[in-house]
């Protein structure tokens, strides 16, 4: 079959962010030299620059796509009515979306120390409006009573940090189902969320 036009050059753009996603989360961005990343791809040092400005626009390439990618997918989420049905499904959505990237989701949070000013800003935002998704379920399950809550953001960022710490030590092949571990995360969140009985 007769190539593409342009199909070397996009395969390639996609080989190298590949290539560096999967670099960066082994060893650490500051680690990983754009000659290292270059024979990972297979290409001379000097053709990597044809794809990236630097490894700096690499790294916020990553970050920036995997948030708005993941801000695009909740966006496209069903949504009870309900806060209650509305927070299991958040849950069960971020588990099911982070642990299938484990590598994009290890550099969002560790290397966020390495992006300039703008870039870290730029990242910043589109992580907050993602927490915002989650804490408009929160404020609306409070408004409704359902959920007995003191500080809305400060709960919001502890159940991400629940949620997303999942990424580092669930295995397929251990002792829990992934749904297991849905059900256990779903009763330790609404045990946070939901007004105490006495």
């Amino acid at each position: 079959m007769p190539r593409t036009i342009g199909s070397y050059s996009q395969n390639t753009r996609t080989l190298v962010r590949q290539s560096a996603e999967r670099l960066f989360a082994r060893h650490g961005y500051a680690a990983v030299s754009m000659r290292q990343l270059a024979s990972d791809v297979g290409v001379q040092v000097g053709t990597i620059y044809n794809y990236t400005k630097d490894k700096q626009a690499l790294l916020f390439a990553i970050m920036s796509e995997h948030m708005t990618e993941l801000l695009q997918a909740w966006s496209r989420e069903w949504q009870s009515t309900d806060p209650i049905d509305q927070l299991s499904q958040f849950l069960n959505f971020h588990l099911d979306y982070h642990l299938a990237r484990r590598d994009a989701v290890f550099i969002a949070y560790m290397e966020l120390r390495n992006l300039d000013a703008a870039n870290f800003e730029e990242i910043e935002t589109l992580r907050r409006q993602y927490e915002d998704a989650l804490e408009q379920i929160l404020i609306a399950g409070k408004s409704a009573k359902a959920f007995d809550i003191a500080d809305t953001r400060i709960t919001t960022l502890a159940i991400i940090g629940m949620l997303t710490e999942v990424v580092t030590w669930y295995r397929p092949d251990g002792r829990l189902k992934l749904d297991e571990v849905k059900s256990h995360y779903r009763e330790m969140v609404l045990r946070m969320v939901m007004p105490q009985t006495r």
